[in-house]
């Protein structure tokens, strides 16, 4: 069991044992609707409920979408689509956040003593990142695992890659792994997703989690999550998710893209507090008793004698039987005391010692 570890330290080691503390990232996206006094109370938030870090996502409407998605004008999301009042274009400019704004929430981060990173969308938002924000790490979106030339670029940077799986085949994450690695860069955490949002549990195949530790022994593995609830956060963390990303708000009535399948403050807060307690239960894989010889002793039972026994009888099955406490002759010696002799009187109940029989 090892306790909990930054990303960096994570990506540092030789061989991870996945049954750690998980690092968890709380995931704002947009859920700050482009307002960052709104951003500022959600990392306070997410400090306070003892998150590790809080990630924003780095687009613009210049970077997300292209001119035709504009014109078309299509919402993913389905509660979305007959809206009139604002066109595509124009939430997706209102819910970014600038360079500026980004720096200002680092700043922020920085003196409440959380993490703080975001995702990009563009070489442009790598290179702010890892030059003027100097984030922690790069978090991969799924929908970029397969553009191989942005991953290599940003592996380039140095900066170890949180990379989400999400809409990718095995092959493709393959590919992707060796692309980042042909860089000389292997600081890699593996998240397993399903991006939906959210996701059916049909579909989530958490097994995955055991296939990538499988796969690529050498890397952490983690979960980022879009499910309700908190069930299947802490299932991915008794598989061994070492990494939890979990969509963060403060009101999943709130008007914006994310907010209803987010975690709330008291989901977030059971996902950390329940975090610790599941990893130190999984334990070692060696099985061995943790219970103490007097508990042992309390627990188990005794050869005991049913009936009052003369010296000098012998000891048949009819005449034994067993109970607590352990102590006395252990019921594995059964076959050893039947036929011999009693060397002494023996009462009812009486529990059987090697010192009773010859």
């Amino acid at each position: 069991m090892v306790g909990k570890m930054s990303i960096i330290q994570l990506t540092k080691k030789k061989k991870v044992f996945n049954y750690c503390k998980p690092y968890v990232i709380a995931e704002f996206g947009s859920n700050h609707n482009g307002d960052m006094s709104l951003a500022k109370k959600l990392i306070i938030e997410a400090k306070k409920l003892g998150a590790d870090c809080v990630k924003f996502q780095s687009w613009s409407k210049n970077t997300l979408f292209s001119k035709k998605k504009y014109r078309d004008n299509f919402f993913i999301a389905d509660d979305y689509r007959n809206r009139t009042d604002y066109t595509l274009e124009e939430i997706v400019d209102a819910y970014s956040i600038s360079e500026d704004e980004l720096l200002e929430m680092k700043k922020f981060s920085d003196e409440v003593g959380i993490d703080c990173t975001s995702t990009p969308f563009s070489k442009k938002e790598v290179n702010f990142l890892v030059d003027r924000l100097n984030s922690p790490f790069i978090k991969v979106a799924s929908m970029d695992l397969n553009n191989y030339p942005f991953l290599h670029y940003i592996a380039k940077k140095g900066k170890p890659i949180i990379l989400s799986t999400g809409l990718s085949e095995l092959h493709e994450i393959d590919k992707a792994i060796k692309t980042i690695e042909s860089t000389g860069n292997n600081k890699i955490v593996i998240l397993h997703c399903v991006a939906t949002y959210p996701p059916a549990d049909v579909d989530l195949n958490l097994n995955n989690i055991n296939t990538f530790k499988s796969n690529y022994p050498n890397y952490p593995i983690g979960f980022s999550d879009h499910t309700l609830g908190t069930a299947i956060t802490l299932a991915s963390i008794a598989l061994g998710a070492c990494v939890i990303e979990k969509h963060f708000t403060l009101d999943k009535n709130m008007e914006g893209w994310d907010h209803k399948i987010s975690a709330s403050v008291d989901e977030l807060k059971n996902i950390i507090e329940s975090a610790p307690r599941i990893s130190e239960a999984m334990g070692s894989f060696r099985i061995k008793a943790t219970e103490s010889d007097e508990k042992k002793r309390e627990f188990r039972r005794s050869i005991i004698i049913v009936k009052e026994m003369k010296k000098g009888e012998i000891i048949t099955y009819d005449n034994i039987d067993y109970k607590r406490p352990g102590g006395g002759l252990d019921p594995e010696m059964t076959e050893f005391i039947i036929g011999r002799t009693v060397n002494k009187n023996l009462e009812s109940d009486h529990i059987l010692t090697k010192d009773d029989i010859i």
